[in-house]
C-alpha cells in the first residue's frame, strides 16, 4: 500500500523489493501504457524514474491520441489490451459503452493539468493574440480562412496554415469542444498528427502557421514557437503559464490529465506496483524538468490514491464541460 502521508513531501517510495525479484536473467516483465501524447511525457518520466529500481520489469508507453489508446485499451481481445490508458481527456460515453460490453473495469485516476497552447512561428511579428471568437472562425467546419488578412483586419496577405492534433486525440476533443462549440466540429483541411513533436516541427517550419498542442510541448520548444494570449471573450488576453494554468485564469483552454488503469490488470504485481509508484511521487514527476506541467493539489491527489487503494471504478467526469477542473476536487471528493 501507498504511504499518503509522505506523498506532500515528495519522497521516492517503491514498494518492497524481495531479492528473488531483482536481476534474475529472466526477460523483464512488461507494463503497457497507450494514449494521450500529452500525457505521455509525465508517463515516460514515471517509467524511466520506476525502472532505475526495478529492472525486472519494463514499461512500454506508446502514443496513440486518447481516443485511439482507449481503442487498444478496450479491445475485443483481451491478450491485445493495454493496462494504462494515458487520457488528455475524460472517457466518453461511447468508451464506457465499450468497456461494459467488452467486460473492462477502469479505475479512473487524475495526475496534472494542462493547457492548450495556441502557437504561431517565431518571424510572426503581427500576431499576438487572437479572441475566441477568431479562433472559431478559422478551426469551425467549412471555414475558408486561409490567409491572416481574412483573421482580423491589418493583418498581412499571408497564407495561413494550420497544424493541430489528429482526430485520436484527446486534446482535438478538448479544443474543438471549448473553441468551436461542439466536440469533433473542425475544418478538415488542416495538418494533423496524434504526435505533438510533428506539430512542433510543422509550425516551426512554416512562416505563416498557426497551431496548438500542450503546453509542456511548448515548453520544450520556446525558441522554435511563439506563444499567444487568448482573450476568451473579456477583453484581457491571458497566455497559458505554470501559474495560470493552476490559478484557473487560463480559459477556456486548461483541462485536467488523467490514466485509466484495467482493474484486472491490477492483479499484476509489476501493473500494481509501476501505479503505485506513480501516484505517489506524482508531484516530483509531473513537476520533473523534462515534463513540467502543473501539478494538481494534494488533496486531490491523495484522493486519487485513496481510489487506487480501494479500486473504485467509473468515471465521475461522465458529463464532465471544459473547465470542469475547477470542481474536481469536489467531484472526487477531496479533502
Amino acid at each position: 500500500m501507498i504511504r499518503a502521508s509522505c506523498l506532500a513531501c515528495g519522497l521516492f517510495l517503491l514498494p518492497a523489493i524481495g531479492c528473488n525479484e531483482q536481476q534474475t536473467g529472466k526477460e523483464p516483465t512488461t507494463v503497457r501504457v497507450d494514449g494521450s501524447s500529452t500525457v505521455a511525457p509525465i508517463s515516460m518520466v514515471a517509467a524511466e524514474m520506476f525502472q532505475g529500481n526495478r529492472p525486472d520489469v519494463r514499461v512500454s508507453v506508446g502514443i496513440s491520441g486518447t481516443g485511439g489508446g482507449f481503442k487498444k485499451f478496450l479491445d475485443t481481445k483481451p491478450t491485445l489490451r493495454t493496462d494504462i490508458n494515458d487520457a488528455s481527456r475524460p472517457i466518453k460515453p461511447a468508451e464506457m459503452e465499450t468497456a461494459r460490453k467488452v467486460g473492462v473495469q477502469y479505475v479512473e485516476l487524475p495526475i496534472a493539468l494542462d493547457g492548450i497552447a495556441v502557437m504561431v512561428n517565431p518571424s510572426n511579428t503581427f500576431c499576438d493574440h487572437l479572441t475566441l471568437a477568431e479562433l472559431k472562425k478559422i478551426w469551425e467546419p467549412g471555414s475558408k480562412i486561409n490567409n491572416w488578412k481574412d483573421v482580423r483586419a491589418g493583418f498581412p496577405d499571408l497564407p495561413l496554415k494550420l497544424y493541430g492534433p489528429g482526430t485520436d486525440s484527446g486534446t482535438f476533443d478538448y479544443f474543438t469542444e471549448a473553441v468551436v462549440g461542439k466536440e469533433k466540429a473542425c475544418r478538415s483541411d488542416y495538418s494533423g498528427n496524434e504526435n505533438d513533436n510533428v506539430l512542433v516541427q510543422g509550425v516551426s517550419g512554416d512562416p505563416g502557421s498557426l497551431g496548438y498542442f500542450g503546453f509542456a510541448y511548448y515548453e520544450a520548444n520556446t525558441t522554435k514557437l511563439k506563444l499567444l494570449a487568448i482573450d476568451n471573450g473579456d477583453g484581457k488576453p491571458v497566455k497559458p503559464s505554470l501559474e495560470n494554468i493552476r490559478a484557473g485564469t487560463y480559459r477556456p483552454l486548461s483541462r485536467p490529465l488523467f490514466l485509466y488503469v484495467n482493474r484486472e490488470s491490477l492483479a499484476k504485481s509489476e501493473v500494481k506496483s509501476f501505479i503505485e509508484y506513480y501516484l505517489a511521487n506524482v508531484k516530483s514527476i509531473v513537476e520533473h524538468p523534462k515534463v513540467k506541467y502543473v501539478s494538481l493539489p494534494d488533496a486531490i491527489n491523495l484522493a486519487a490514491i485513496e481510489r487506487l487503494r480501494r479500486q473504485t471504478t467509473g468515471s465521475v467526469l461522465e458529463n464532465a464541460k471544459p473547465g470542469e477542473s475547477a470542481n474536481m476536487a469536489t467531484l472526487y471528493g477531496a479533502k
